[in-house]
């Protein structure tokens, strides 16, 4: 165990202040628990991964689906607009 003199910015010393008190932990255990945790290298991330439901219904073309939902959306447009009538 070696001794080593630090200075903490003032918001820094407050949030060390705070959780030494929420915690109830000594500012050696906070300082060596706080350090080992960010200077531990990161975990490896776990893959994602995704669920087909089995696929798009018969007779749409995945392809030109951008089209289908802007001419879905144009024909509800003018269904709201002849309702108002």
């Amino acid at each position: 165990m070696s001794r080593t003199t630090i200075t903490l910015d003032p918001d820094v010393q407050e949030l060390v202040d705070q959780t030494m008190r929420t915690r109830g932990v000594a500012f050696r255990v906070l300082v060596n628990e706080t350090l080992r945790e960010s200077l531990r290298p990161p975990r490896p991330s776990t893959p994602l991964r995704t669920l087909s439901l089995g696929g798009a219904r018969p007779g749409i073309d995945l392809h030109h689906a951008t089209r289908l939902a802007a001419e879905l959306d144009d024909q509800e447009i003018a269904r709201k607009l002849e309702l108002r009538k």
